[in-house]
């Protein structure tokens, strides 16, 4: 066997017992499980040496490989390269983490698409409209959208909900999210009322809440429900999807003055950096708050205390 094969052998190894590691001790679902493999099998392809064995000097020349990979990518393949370099240091494989040499690009987060309440609004009147119809289809869409932009929900979520996941006079609903975090939804009673009034059209012995053919509703097919919708309330197509619709629903809750720990939580994301960014304001908002509910609000300029004290009445 040449040295080059023993190597790459050495690396599938170490790389099952890092992923085995992720499993059990890190809870790594099957996805991501997946990804890293991917990740850590494609650059041992790439370092002559192998990957247990590369220097820093080779890991530092993976940026010329990765030169046509979106930064994203290259980003998430760095934070594997990472995560597996720690592991064999901290395990005793080697003596060093040479992890410090790889590439490190700063993934720009675009600003999510916004609806105003105007937008909102729109939608809600087609709704309303298609209700008038009587039809199954129009109060499923109407379930749908209160939930979409009531509760925050994710589409996976949503077209994934049990039958009976949402109860008479329970105000919430627990799900199970991203990386099996469980996270408090909140279910107005607008949101409520629609769903009750879906599922007497839904089978008594039917698993999901929004059942299709094979299993449930589908995420692409929620995509086209809301699209159709938006044309109705004349929207532009490119604006709107489920995923807008989460963020309008955030955005709003910001606005109207939500703690944004509290709207990490609604929203079900480990990192509050995410919520940031994801529930951008506008300067004139944040002025208006600063405004308003800063201590030193209602004072009035330091020059006028000035003046005061050399020209007392």
């Amino acid at each position: 066997m040449s040295a080059h094969a023993g190597a790459h052998l050495a690396d599938r190894a170490l790389v099952t017992r890092f992923l085995d590691m992720m499993t059990a001790e890190a809870g790594a679902s099957a996805n991501t499980i997946s990804a890293y493999r991917s990740d850590l099998e494609g650059a041992s392809a790439l370092l002559p040496a192998g990957l247990v064995a590369a220097d820093g000097a080779a890991l530092g020349g993976m940026g010329a490989a990765w030169a046509r990979l979106a930064r994203a990518t290259v980003a998430r393949k760095s934070a594997a390269l990472r995560r597996f370099y720690a592991f064999l240091f901290e395990e005793g494989f080697r003596p060093d983490d040479p992890s410090a040499s790889l590439p490190r690009p700063v993934a720009a987060r675009p600003l999510p698409r916004v609806l105003g309440h105007e937008d909102i609004d729109a939608l809600f009147t087609a709704v309303a409209r298609g209700l008038e119809t009587g039809t199954p289809n129009a109060v499923r869409l109407s379930a749908l959208v209160e939930l979409l932009y009531g509760s925050g929900l994710r589409a996976t979520e949503l077209v994934s909900l049990p039958r009976n996941a949402i109860r008479a006079g329970q105000p919430f609903v627990i799900l199970a999210g991203k990386g099996g975090r469980e996270r408090l939804v909140p279910v107005s009673a607008r949101a409520e009322a629609a769903v009750m009034r879906w599922r007497e059209h839904v089978a008594a012995d039917n698993l999901w809440l929004f059942p299709a053919r094979a299993r449930h509703l589908s995420r692409v097919r929620l995509y086209q429900l809301i699209r159709d919708l938006a044309a109705q309330a004349g929207i532009p197509a490119e604006r709107i999807s489920p995923h807008v619709l989460r963020h309008a629903f955030a955005t709003h809750l910001l606005e109207g003055g939500a703690d944004l720990r509290a709207l990490q939580a609604l929203l079900g994301h480990a990192d509050i950096a995410t919520t940031q960014i994801y529930t951008h304001v506008d300067a004139s908002r944040l002025v208006e708050l600063v405004n308003a509910k800063h201590p030193l609000a209602d004072a009035p300029p330091q020059s006028s205390r000035v003046d005061a004290a050399r020209h007392p009445a």
